[in-house]
């Protein structure tokens, strides 16, 4: 543990486990969406240590790279957790690569959406069955998609509520808090690798680009969402 964390990052994260008890209290039937990203490390941490009784999953799409299948293992072990994970449906990757190809998600963006609904949007919604709230690790500063949401929002396409405890929170207040608590993390982050997603759809990035410019660098900043997070406008 690292020196102690200033009052106005005590102040965000005593909010932040407020938002996640409330969530338990109002809904009873509440999961987090774990990415393994520095985000989710830290509303793990939080869950581990607050709440525990908050259901946890997280989506192997089958291209994420290995550094986050070794911290499932680490972290499932440090805070004894039980992670589900959900895998796409393999009939339904056999058939779009051999439609399309291997890497097609590079030739548009119309394919890529499609890979990602396979991937993740379909995973997500088998995960989310049966719940009333969702957590995420959202924040309004990581997307110009972003920056209007609330903590609390209603789900439309999911039918849930969606949580988002650390909207509020900045990039240093992540890595200051992951630090304090001695948080495991994702290794790729010490190679500028701030948001990791698949490995093919994720590069490091160079000093001075945004935090999210390493996820679909060949496509727009305002199309950057994979369709788990759609902004009601």
């Amino acid at each position: 543990m690292t020196d102690k964390l200033d009052k106005a990052l005590t102040d965000k994260a005593k909010t932040s486990i407020e938002i996640l008890e409330q969530a338990k209290l109002d809904y009873q039937r509440v999961t987090f969406a774990n990415s393994l990203g520095a985000e989710d490390v830290v509303i793990t941490h939080m869950i581990a240590t607050h709440k525990p009784d908050i259901d946890q999953f997280m989506l192997d799409t089958g291209r994420l790279p290995e550094e986050t299948l070794e911290l499932l293992a680490e972290i499932s072990k440090t805070y004894d957790l039980d992670i589900q994970v959900y895998f796409p449906d393999a009939s339904q990757i056999e058939s779009w690569v051999r439609k399309n190809g291997i890497n097609a998600f590079y030739e548009s963006q119309e394919l890529r959406k499609a890979c990602c609904h396979i991937r993740k949007v379909e995973p997500l919604k088998r995960a989310l069955k049966g719940y009333k709230a969702w957590i995420t690790g959202l924040r309004r500063s990581q997307s110009v998609t972003r920056g209007d949401m609330k903590n609390v929002t209603w789900d439309e396409g999911n039918g849930l509520y969606k949580v988002s405890p650390l909207l509020d929170w900045t990039e240093s207040d992540v890595w200051d808090y992951i630090r304090h608590h001695n948080i495991p993390y994702n290794k790729l982050h010490d190679q500028h690798y701030p948001s990791i997603g698949c490995a093919p759809c994720t590069r490091a990035i160079a000093v001075g680009e945004d935090v999210r410019a390493g996820r679909w660098w060949w496509e727009n900043e305002e199309t950057k969402e994979c369709g788990l997070h759609i902004i009601e406008k």
